[in-house]
């Protein structure tokens, strides 16, 4: 299995524009697809809706704030500076700024394959769409073509069997899948 084609000046800093903020502190390369170090800064209240790395493990470790952490069925759990919170590959779950300052935690994800790609995207369009979530045709795009590594929990099924697959139709036919033209191809869940 190979990383992802794309690479990146360090530090390289996303921003979605509604209080959430990670820089990739490096990506450190190997033949398991890599590790990225991450730092982290939300914002009071914000955070990842309910998500799913299905290749990648994650882990937090908390440097100033308070983080909320839930794993899918379960109840929600706290912690605070130098505690550290690892999220799985195949086990969703969300986290969220859970204190009334900043949080700021640093962290790793591994191996990271597409993640900093499909972050990037996601980030980027979130922020040029206002904040709130990615525009109809990036969601689409980038749900469908990294199904493999990543899952937006939230989204409904019938959303992404019956919009999306529409969604992408029309935006192919005005020419927005151009922007993503160089995309990394996803990488496979079988290995």
């Amino acid at each position: 299995m190979t990383t992802t084609t794309m690479r990146y000046t360090y530090p390289h800093t996303i921003d979605n524009g509604s209080g959430e903020q990670i820089t990739f502190i490096r990506f450190n390369d190997n033949e398991k697809g890599g590790m990225l170090e991450i730092e982290n800064r939300v914002h009071p209240g914000a955070g990842p809706p309910m998500h799913v790395h299905h290749l990648q493990d994650e882990s937090l470790t908390v440097i100033e704030g308070k983080i909320g952490a839930q794993v899918a069925g379960r109840e929600p759990t706290f912690h605070g500076p130098g505690e550290t919170v690892t999220f799985l590959r195949g086990i969703a779950h969300r986290f969220w700024n859970a204190g009334d300052d900043m949080l700021i935690c640093k962290g790793w994800a591994r191996p990271a394959y597409n993640m900093e790609y499909f972050l990037t995207e996601i980030y980027r369009s979130t922020k040029a769409n206002g904040g709130k979530a990615p525009s109809a045709f990036d969601g689409a795009y980038l749900q469908s073509k990294y199904k493999t590594e990543f899952d937006v929990i939230e989204i409904p099924v019938l959303v992404k069997k019956v919009i999306f697959p529409i969604t992408l139709l029309l935006g192919k036919l005005a020419g927005k899948h151009r922007r993503f033209a160089g995309a990394p191809e996803a990488v496979s869940n079988r290995h």
